[in-house]
């Protein structure tokens, strides 16, 4: 979810988030939409947007249950066939999409679960699909949310091509798992390479219960950093 705040300053707008929603200042996520400088004529004022509860880089993806249920789906919920009106427009959009991207590629049903659908996408140019860090994908699955959304509002698309996103996955929690080892040794914190929110909640889930360490989000907007700290015992 989110909502637009507006004040002079940029706190001021977060202070205002803060006492509408209720919630504390490391619950949401922000992003500065327009920051007007103060001038003669004119007071300074900042407009950013809040997320919060399900931010679109969170609701976009895979929940960490989700992976684990996704991979025990039985034979009829892994049917690549479309089952229906609404499944088989969202794989062609899907394959027109990608043909309007210049590429060469088919999109089939990876999954089923409620109202999810997973998606998986076959390419020669899979690697460009999937982009640096997963970029172009998670553009072209919001892309397929809007688009599923205008169909059924209660659909929600999950796109993945070449099992990046349980490769990717597991190469974060295995990553956060390697620095806090790190930081336990050393007794010094470490901060990692700035993550969107379902990746910061990827290394907090896992960290959770590691010995010798805690976590902390660092940072403004969607891609913030996470600090892994030593626990003082």
């Amino acid at each position: 979810m989110q909502k637009e705040y507006e004040g002079r300053t940029e706190q001021e707008a977060i202070e205002k988030a803060i006492a509408e929603l209720g919630l504390d200042r490391d619950q949401f996520d922000v992003e500065i939409l327009e920051k007007e400088k103060k001038s003669f004529f004119r007071k300074g004022s900042v407009r950013i947007r809040v997320y919060y509860g399900e931010t679109p880089d969170e609701s976009d993806d895979y929940e960490e249950d989700d992976v684990k249920e996704d991979l025990e789906e039985t034979e009829e919920d892994r049917n690549p066939e479309p089952q229906n009106d609404n499944e088989r427009k969202i794989l062609a959009f899907l394959d027109t999409l990608i043909q309007k991207m210049g590429y060469t590629g088919s999109s089939s049903i990876a999954f089923r679960r409620d109202s999810k659908i997973g998606i998986n996408i076959t390419s020669d140019e899979s690697s460009i699909i999937i982009g640096r860090k997963g970029k172009n994908l998670d553009a072209i699955q919001l892309i397929a949310n809007v688009y599923a959304g205008n169909l059924d509002p209660d659909i929600k698309v999950v796109i993945d091509s070449e099992n990046y996103r349980v490769r990717h996955e597991e190469q974060i929690i295995r990553m956060a798992y390697k620095t806090a080892s790190e930081v336990r040794r050393t007794g010094r914190s470490k901060l990692l390479d700035p993550m969107n929110p379902f990746e910061r909640r990827l290394v907090h889930t896992a960290l959770n219960d590691y010995d010798g360490v805690e976590t902390k989000s660092e940072g403004e907007g969607l891609y913030k950093q996470v600090r892994i700290i030593p626990r003082k015992q």
